[in-house]
Order: structure tokens, then sequence, then C-alpha cells
């Protein structure tokens, strides 16, 4: 039985049989279900290879944290060494090493 016709009966009964928790329990399990099938199917996850897919996603994702993280690193480097040469010319304009190299 598909799960629309399942559901489908579940409500009919709730309706002419009134609806204690085990009636109200299979519906939504019945509902859940079918909303997880649709959003699987709509997001193309419904075939056999969607495991496969899923893997794949996690290590893009997971190439895609390391990169953000090191090119931070790498921006933090550059403006590390920035401050550093900004910080070695200024004391060598203070000592005065340009007047001594003329």
């Amino acid at each position: 039985m598909r799960r629309k016709d399942m559901l489908a009966r579940l409500m009919a009964q709730a309706n002419s049989e009134g609806s204690d928790l085990v009636t109200l329990r299979a519906i939504v399990e019945e509902a859940s279900e079918l909303g997880a099938a649709r959003v699987l199917d709509r997001l193309g996850l419904d075939d056999d290879r969607a495991q496969d897919d899923i893997d794949e996603l996690r290590e893009l994702l997971g190439a895609w944290r390391a990169a953000k993280a090191s090119a931070w690193k790498a921006a933090i480097a550059w403006i590390v060494r920035g401050a550093l040469a900004l910080l070695l010319i200024g004391i060598a304009v203070r000592i005065g090493v340009p007047e001594m190299l003329r």
C-alpha cells in the first residue's frame, strides 16, 4: 500500500471513528514519512546514488572549511608581516639609518 493511500485511510478512520492516540501517532508517522520522501525527491536524493552524493557533499564541505581556515591564516600572517615591516622601518627612521646611507 502506498503511503498516500495509508495516510488517507488513517485520516478517514480518525474522522469516522474518532481519533485515539494510536491513530494520531500513525497519522503523524505516515505524514512524516511522506514528507521526508517528498523532500528527498525534490532534492534529487531519492535514488540509489544518494549516499554517494551526500558523501561527496560532505567531502566538498570539509574541503571548503579547510580552504577557508587556510585563507584566514594566510591573511593574518601577511598582516603581521606587514605590521612588523612597518615597525622595522619606523625604528630605522628613528635611529637615523637613512642618513647613514647617504
